[in-house]
């Protein structure tokens, strides 16, 4: 892979951290597409026949989930590390991150030999620790939170004199994110509205100015989780709290960008706030429908158009899947929720005398339903089961919530008494 700037490529992105939006410009990112050629990969945009049927939209995916790493991250920290002295790369990078920004700065700066640091929440899940860890960078674990791990990184950042990476507040990142909406109109010029998901803001300023500069009509609607909603409250003037534990966990930043906000300000139409249930649809919608993996941040864009579907009925709408490093056993955990949601798998806690040929009557009669039987557990200790008594949980799959009613009407039509599960409970 190469990736080293021309003199006049390095000059176009190089200056001092500034918060006036004019800095990010159609030419500025342009030139950072010009030195990532060849050293990412240039993602395809690719129509989405299942979820334009699911959401009234005409869908285009940017599947950012295929980079090296997982993420589109590498883009915005390549594009720093390349704006780098010589001097500086000598010195070595640090960053902050417990996510895809970590493993990005790591990935890129252990091709070039800059040596790196990252600093890491010490609760970070040990995956991702390794992860970035296999990419040749060194990783600092410390505090619970990421302000107490910068903390130590402006520690470590002053002690060593380290280059800071920033994961968003920075013109070199903002422009290297901006390539994708480069890619994506070059791909489909006609599209009318580009939804990005939204953290610090990095993404969706580059992609603003971009898509903007090339085609002014286009609208570039922004996506933050209800829990985090920073940059909905910049654009609104309003102030907001940003707190709890989130699926998207990638965009749960409570501490906006200073740069960011105010290109956001300029060049964004709008922020929708999605909610959990509806980030969770949207994961599985990616998964079920397009066979593709989503983080929660990469799929906040797909939870936008969920939440709102009649404002972007008939319209021709680019989504990025920004990033698909998710743990395999919450995806499995959200399949499965999902399943409940739509009615299709169900459970059910029933009451039943404690006599031999109980058990095979309820099954027969999920089966003569179609239902199909996937867990039993059988109880007799439960103090509020009579002593001659026992209970059953089971779940089963059924067509929809239709025919799930339907199996537990002919249920209680035998005399049994049935209750309604949460099908987590009831698994676990």
């Amino acid at each position: 892979m190469t990736g080293t700037p021309t003199s006049d490529q390095a000059s176009s992105m190089a200056s001092s951290f500034s918060t006036d939006p004019a800095q990010i410009t159609l030419e500025r990112i342009q030139a950072a597409a010009n030195v990532l050629k060849g050293a990412i990969l240039e993602t395809p945009c690719l129509p989405a026949p299942r979820l334009s049927a699911l959401t009234g939209a005409e869908i285009f995916v940017k599947y950012e989930n295929m980079q090296v790493t997982g993420a589109f991250k590498e883009r915005g920290a390549l594009v720093k590390l390349l704006s780098l002295t010589d001097d500086e790369r000598k010195r070595g990078v640090i960053a902050v991150s417990a996510g895809n920004h970590a493993q990005g700065v790591a990935y890129h700066a252990g091709r070039l030999g800059i040596p790196a640091t990252i600093v890491m929440p010490a609760m970070t899940p040990f995956v991702k620790i390794a992860a970035t860890r296999g990419f040749g960078a060194e990783v600092v674990l410390a505090g619970d939170t990421l302000a107490e791990a910068k903390a130590e990184a402006d520690r470590l950042s002053e002690e060593k004199g380290l280059i800071w990476v920033h994961p968003y507040d920075d013109a070199h990142v903002i422009a290297g994110q901006g390539t994708i909406a480069l890619e994506m109109l070059a791909a489909r010029p006609d599209l009318d509205v580009l939804v990005v998901p939204v953290g610090g803001g990095g993404l969706i300023a580059g992609m603003a100015v971009a898509a903007k500069s090339i085609k002014p009509e286009i609208e570039v609607i922004g996506v933050e989780t209800v829990l985090y909603p920073g940059m909905w409250g910049a654009l609104k003037g309003k102030d907001v709290r940003c707190e709890g534990p989130t699926i998207a966990e990638g965009i749960a930043v409570r501490d906006i960008g200073l740069l960011t906000q105010e290109v956001v300000k300029l060049w964004v139409d709008d922020i929708i706030l999605a909610k959990e249930s509806t980030l969770e649809q949207a994961i599985n919608a990616y998964l079920v429908l397009q066979r593709t993996i989503a983080e929660g941040a990469g799929a906040a864009g797909l939870a936008g158009l969920l939440t709102d579907r009649e404002r972007f009925a008939g319209k021709r709408v680019g989504l990025v899947l920004c990033g698909g490093n998710i743990d395999p056993r919450l995806l499995s955990s959200i399949v499965i929720r999902e399943l409940a949601r739509d009615g299709r798998l169900v459970s059910v806690r029933i009451d039943t005398p404690d006599r031999p040929g109980v058990l095979g009557d309820i099954t027969t009669v999920i089966g003569q339903l179609q239902g199909n039987v996937v867990d039993v557990a059988h109880h007799r200790l439960f103090l509020n089961v009579p002593a001659k008594g026992a209970t059953l949980d089971v779940t089963f799959e059924a067509f929809d919530a239709t025919h799930g009613e339907e199996i537990v009407t002919a249920l209680r039509s035998r005399g049994y008494t049935v209750r309604r599960l949460d099908v987590a409970e009831a698994i676990d």
